[in-house]
């Protein structure tokens, strides 16, 4: 049995049904339509509420269209008003209904009531209907012209609609001319102030194929025109004022005179109470005096006390928005903020995203005259519950050490830090000390005797384990305990998911040894051998590396790996003076919220590589008719997707895999050790001269290698179906309910990078081994693929991979999910054999 037609479907009790309630009003309107008796507006005025409100609930109340109009014929604004809000509902959908319309409002055009003339002028021209411009003309020609300022305000917003309706009709009818004439005599501020808007969008849009646009465009950034907005400009609104000042900024003054009297002009608007016209104020205060070194100082220091103001004045957003710009200001001139420092002081009661401007804007201000107090406070942030503010607070401390100010101070202040026990707070000092230690290492017996105590088991976070490993491996002569510490976190590596510690461990092992070989060969012997086997691309290659280089000469690697440093003076800074001058240039936009020029997140090319969702079904994939090639449907990355950064990737990574192009056994010594036979056999630095140096070698991390033992054989690979299909929906729900099998991570080929140029190409390649494309997208530099197989034996075993790779770093991000999970391993050596033939001849 079919289900039933909507108009005969049962309605919930607190709506109503639909067909039966629009008929009743449909017949009690058009009763009314011709009525005069008293009280008859009040009864239209209860039918017209319930008409919108069957309208705002989504009934379809277009039946009652002729009925609303013909009850129109009110002097009553508040009918009036709801009619015109049901005409231009139902008038856009319906170009046909919107004739009926046209002779009621050309009429009410003409009513001697201005406010009906301004809403029926101003409905008239939201019908936005083609056909039916050459009805706007007349009553937007007479609206220009009228005696009331309410209607010339509709008007010259009607004139703007109709240009984007027909831009023909508007030049032909010459109303552009007639908005200039209008702007420049007209005594109503509003009435200049949308006609300014409206002629500079649509000489902005007739400049790319107007000369004379392009001439009108120009001359308002005239001086008479420029002085006649600024003298008046008292009169306009807040927006108009912006607009204004807006305008100004684009003005280029003849002489400093003519500087002056602009400011002068616009002194009084610094004291404005509303922050977007002070901010625009500012702005044309700056852009002036960019060549005028002395006054642009003397600027900075006028529009310092109204800023600060409206930061302690208005709401949170209000008081984000106006650091954001201060703190730029504060960057390009910190000495004339330096003694106002205790505005950037955090209030118990302020959001964390202020608190966290404030901690940048106390290190921007910090000098040698005010950094004892400022350090002072930010110490006692450090115990804020707010975990992210405290952390914040304790990287401010180390950016004014780095920026040397009182240091003596401020390394006792952070060594403080170490003894709170808290664990987020020692992770951060460590990173900072290991900074500090860089540029000032005369300080590093200080911070080792402290350093030398903190528990390696305490620290979970990466970084703060990572810089804890670094400062064992820098200062082993000095940390008796050293290789002791070093020797137990290798020997516990196989629990560490992070490539980054894991590096460092490396790293810091090499130098441990170079510096007391006796305490730490063993453990070096154990870093060495558990880098090589490890799935990780970077580890393994730095693994096998430092045992080659080790190989050819323990002198040549000590100098290589732990030359001696020099202390840093500058670290490197994340925005070039180049992008900050461009946010400058941008003062007053999101551009400064942002921190970055607008280009980078207007651009579609400049918004950075994408990160795809990790559900399948989210992508809408549909089947394509091809005879070679298995769908792919190509898809948009969404605007909020950002690929995970280095640290992220490996701190989300699990214990099985971290993906490597080397897919090594499990972790076990006899494995480890053919591996490292294999590797000294074969390594380069073998020579004819020392035939038994790497078995010597070997020994001397004690691995205990006496001959090489036969490798093991590599298992059978994987056999997949040529001819696998499977239908979108199916993988679609496949994907939903699989776990992830594994995570790796390989490189792929500058010849397979050069190819993806053309995505297709991949897809055919893959197809190639069986491996077939179901769905595909992204754009340089990040591109994604969805691939399914199955196995030749058993068809009803799927597996299916989602592939990102990034063309910048030449890596690919692989998920497998399997029905037969026992057999992804095998699998991904497969697909990633496939992978790495990608492009090659």
């Amino acid at each position: 049995m079919s289900p039933p037609a909507a108009s005969q479907r049962y309605a919930s009790p607190s709506q109503p049904s639909g067909k039966s309630e629009v008929t009743d009003l449909k017949s009690q309107l058009r009763q009314l339509a011709g009525s005069r008796a008293p009280g008859v507006d009040d009864s239209k005025r209860d039918l017209f509420k319930k008409v919108i409100s069957y309208m705002t609930i989504g009934i379809d109340v277009s039946s009652v269209f002729g009925e609303m109009v013909m009850c129109s014929a009110t002097s009553d604004i508040v009918l009036k008003k709801m009619c015109y809000l049901y005409v231009g509902n139902y008038a856009k959908g319906n170009p046909d209904l919107s004739l009926l319309t046209i002779n009621f409002l050309q009429r009410d055009c003409n009513d001697q009531d201005p406010m009906i003339r301004g809403l029926a002028l101003r409905s008239l021209c939201s019908l936005r209907v083609p056909n039916l411009v050459e009805y706007l003309v007349g009553p937007l020609g007479s609206g220009v012209k009228d005696n009331n300022s309410y209607v010339r305000t509709i008007a010259v917003t009607g004139v703007l609609k109709l240009y984007h309706i027909s831009a023909s009709t508007c030049t032909d009818a010459d109303f552009p001319a007639t908005l200039k004439s209008l702007m420049l005599h007209d005594s109503d501020a509003q009435v200049v102030a949308n006609c300014l808007s409206a002629l500079q969008e649509i000489w902005s849009l007739e400049a790319s194929h107007s000369e004379e646009a392009c001439r009108e465009k120009e001359s308002l950034l005239s001086k008479p025109v420029i002085y006649y907005f600024l003298n008046r400009i008292k009169e306009f609104s807040e927006w108009a004022q912006c607009l204004i000042l807006e305008l100004a900024v684009k003005y280029v003054p003849s002489d400093s005179n003519d500087i002056f009297d602009i400011m002068n002009l616009l002194e009084d608007r610094l004291q404005h109470a509303n922050g977007a016209v002070v901010l625009a104020t500012v702005k044309v205060f700056l852009q002036l005096t960019l060549s005028m070194t002395d006054v642009h100082q003397q600027v900075y220091e006028r529009i310092k006390s109204p800023l600060l103001t409206l930061v302690s004045s208005g709401s949170p957003e209000q008081s984000y928005a106006i650091l954001s710009h201060l703190h730029l200001l504060v960057v390009r001139a910190p000495f004339i903020f330096a003694s106002d420092y205790k505005h950037f002081y955090c209030q118990y009661n302020e959001p964390s995203y202020v608190k966290k401007l404030k901690l940048e804007m106390l290190t921007a201000v910090a000098n040698e005259s005010n950094t004892y107090e400022i350090v002072t406070e930010l110490c006692e942030y450090a115990a804020n519950v707010d975990i992210t503010i405290a952390r914040e607070s304790i990287r401010a401390v180390g950016k004014i050490a780095l920026q040397q100010y009182d240091v003596n101070a401020i390394v006792d202040r952070l060594l403080q830090f170490l003894e709170m026990e808290k664990d987020y707070v020692t992770a951060e000092t460590l990173v900072l000390v290991k900074d500090l230690l860089r540029k000032y290492p005369q300080w590093s017996h200080d911070c080792i005797s402290v350093v030398g105590g903190i528990s390696s088991k305490n620290i979970q976070e990466p970084k703060a384990k990572s810089a804890l490993i670094w400062m064992l491996g820098e200062y082993a002569q000095d940390m008796s305990d050293a290789p002791y510490i070093l020797e137990n976190l290798i020997e516990n590596g196989e629990e560490e998911h992070s490539a980054e510690v894991r590096l460092h461990l490396l790293t810091a092992a090499m130098k441990c040894f170079f510096k007391r070989p006796p305490e730490t060969q063993k453990a070096l012997g154990i870093a060495l051998a558990a880098g090589i086997a490890d799935f990780h691309q970077d580890v393994h290659d730095r693994a096998l590396f430092y045992y080659r280089v080790l190989q050819y000469d323990v002198h040549v690697a000590e100098r290589v790996v732990s030359p001696p440093k020099q202390a840093v003076s500058v670290f490197a800074d994340t925005q070039s003076s180049e992008i900050k001058d461009r946010i400058f240039d941008e003062f007053n936009s999101l551009s400064v919220i942002y921190q970055k020029p607008s280009y980078m997140f207007t651009d579609k090319e400049h918004r950075g590589p994408f990160e795809f969702s990790d559900e399948v079904g989210n992508i809408p994939i549909t089947p394509e008719a091809s005879s070679d090639i298995v769908p792919a449907q190509q898809f948009e990355a969404n605007d909020k997707d950002l690929l995970l950064s280095t640290d992220e990737k490996d701190d989300n990574k699990g214990v099985s895999n971290n993906g490597s192009a080397y897919m090594a056994p499990s972790y076990d010594n006899s494995n480890i050790s053919s591996q490292m036979q294999e590797l000294a056999i074969s390594g380069p630095a073998t020579s004819a001269t020392t035939p038994q140096s790497s078995f010597d070698f070997d020994d001397l991390f004690g691995l205990g290698l006496s001959a090489a033992p036969a490798p093991t054989p590599s298992p059978p690979l994987l056999k997949l179906n040529p001819r696998a299909a499977l239908d979108p929906g199916a993988f679609q729900q496949k994907w939903r309910q699989l776990p992830i099998s594994l995570t790796q991570e390989c490189s792929v080929n500058p010849q397979g990078i050069a190819a993806l140029t053309v995505p297709q190409s991949l897809i055919k390649h893959m197809q190639s081994h069986s491996i077939h494309c179901i769905a595909s997208g992204g754009q340089s530099p990040n591109f994604k693929f969805f691939f399914f197989a199955q196995k030749e034996s058993e068809p009803s075993s799927n597996y299916l991979t989602e592939c990102v790779i990034n063309s910048s770093s030449a890596k690919a991000q692989i998920k497998v999910k399997a029905d037969e999970q026992s057999t992804s391993q095998a699998f991904a050596n497969v697909f990633e054999t496939a992978l790495s033939k990608f492009g090659m001849p």
